[in-house]
């Protein structure tokens, strides 16, 4: 079930009809009910590996509590085996099998290790495996730490993972903040849910009328990346960074705006990304819940920077590596996230020899006015952003050798022939024009916030008419989906 489809639409206006028609200690159970249909609009059969999954995290949540020592750290091993381990299976199986076909061919030797289609035929990677697998990890991991008491209602912790606006691609949340809310008893506040519709609403907007536009221009670019030219290929690299911001960013605000109407907060996942002004600055805004995430869970255990400069360098190459491992089993991904990783030693190296950088306290930057700064600032997000874009290359591309016959193409700076692109002049100027107001989106936020009931019953129909008359209803799977 896509957010952008009328089914989406129906059953998110008949579940909240429902849940405040209901008592207010009955309201989890329709949740969970609604949650659970929700996945199962996907592959029904999943929901019974999810729940195998669930049981085993909610069960060593509770013995993990009340043991000490080895018996506690074997627990969490067990429940990091069985969510990892569901993982590697369903999304790695495949990908380092080959590898492994690779390595054995270099020796003459053949592999005995079917393929996951030969060995389970018509078998798909579950809908979100990677979010809710993580989600599930912080919950233990969190336990152990003592951090989170133990839940002992099964269908309250099913609800944390499951809540269906979450739950196939995030945020990424902790226990700590969501699941005690579950327990709340959230009665109707017409305030929370206007703001909610209005979040709702734009992030509607950045998906059916701007991410899928420019992926009219995207997609077959990218596809026919061998015939395609250089000018177009740029054009194209460019819009992708519009289409998978407002994409996934779209998809958040939804699923952010869906969860305040039902009285659920749940942390933001954006803060103007592509106004960063280095790269660490850029992963301080972008997918906040899994940067943070992997900072928590893998690179402060594994030292992070306190240990010696190689050693805070080697981390960061880890964590970036596995970052984009998460996010795809392709040698693509683990380059796009290598890449960054070397963005930001790179970044560590230059601070360490440049006496002010864009991060630097000492720097102050006058709102009003050009001064030297203030441009040296632009500057920084000009290059920030140019980065970002090179990077997404190989994300979007459909195979690694594509990513690198694109760039090549894109640095060479042959931009004579004219650009092929299914768009016109004035939807291109029109989406450029939202975009200038996403990447000021904090007003937008402080409207939300600010909105009385006349700025609503405005705002609302204005942002259904642009919708309606503006967007690209072939509904499109957010780009996340697949991860």
């Amino acid at each position: 079930m896509l957010f952008n489809s009328l089914h989406f639409l129906l059953f998110f206006a008949f579940t909240t009809l429902a849940y405040f028609s209901l008592p207010l200690r009955g309201r989890w159970v329709l949740l969970l009910i609604a949650s659970c249909y929700f996945y199962m609009a996907f592959i029904p059969a999943y929901l019974l590996i999810l729940g195998g999954v669930i049981l085993i995290d909610y069960v060593a949540g509770i013995y993990i509590e009340q043991s000490q020592g080895a018996r506690r750290k074997l627990l969490l091993v067990v429940s990091l085996i069985a969510n990892i381990g569901l993982l590697v299976f369903f999304k790695y199986y495949d990908f380092f099998n080959e590898q492994l076909t690779l390595m054995l061919h270099s020796f003459g030797k053949e592999n005995p290790i079917p393929m996951m289609g030969e060995l389970l035929p018509g078998i798909l990677l579950p809908i979100g495996l990677s979010f809710h697998t993580f989600q599930s990890i912080s919950y233990t991991i969190e336990v152990y730490r003592g951090n989170q008491v133990a839940e002992r209602n099964l269908g309250i912790y099913a609800l944390y993972v499951l809540f269906y606006p979450q739950l196939v691609a995030g945020p990424i949340e902790r226990p700590q903040n969501v699941l005690h809310q579950f327990r709340y008893f959230h009665a109707f506040d017409w305030v929370r849910v206007r703001h909610g519709l209005l979040q709702m609403a734009g992030g509607f907007i950045k998906k059916v009328v701007i991410a899928d536009r420019m992926a009219l221009v995207v997609d077959p670019a990218f596809s026919h990346a061998t015939t395609t030219g250089s000018s177009t290929l740029l054009l194209a690299a460019v819009f992708y960074s519009i289409q998978i911001y407002c994409d996934f960013s779209g998809y958040t605000d939804i699923a952010i705006g869906a969860g305040n109407v039902l009285g659920i907060k749940m942390m933001q996942n954006f803060n103007m990304p592509y106004l960063a002004a280095s790269i660490s600055d850029f992963w301080r805004r972008w997918h906040i819940s899994l940067s943070t995430w992997f900072r928590d869970y893998v690179y402060i255990p594994l030292g992070g920077n306190r240990r010696s400069a190689p050693r805070t360098y080697l981390n960061t190459f880890i964590i970036f590596g596995l970052s984009g491992l998460w996010h795809g089993a392709d040698w693509k991904f683990i380059i796009w996230g290598l890449l960054h990783g070397f963005y930001l030693v790179v970044g560590q190296l230059w601070s360490k020899q440049s006496p002010i950088t864009p991060a630097s306290p000492q720097v102050k930057y006058k709102q009003n006015s050009f001064s030297s700064v203030n441009l040296g600032h632009l500057t920084n997000q000009f290059l920030t952003f140019t980065l970002v874009t090179l990077t997404w290359v190989f994300f979007r591309a459909n195979t690694t050798g594509d990513a690198f016959m694109i760039l090549r193409k894109i640095l060479s700076f042959n931009y004579t022939e004219p650009i092929q692109a299914a768009i016109q002049p004035a939807e291109l100027v029109f989406c450029f024009l939202l975009m200038a107001c996403l990447l000021v989106e904090n007003r937008w936020i402080s409207f939300i916030k600010q909105a009385d009931n006349r700025a609503f019953w405005i705002a609302i129909p204005v942002l259904v008419f642009i919708c309606y008359f503006f967007g690209v209803f072939t509904a499109n799977q957010f780009i996340y989906f697949q991860f």
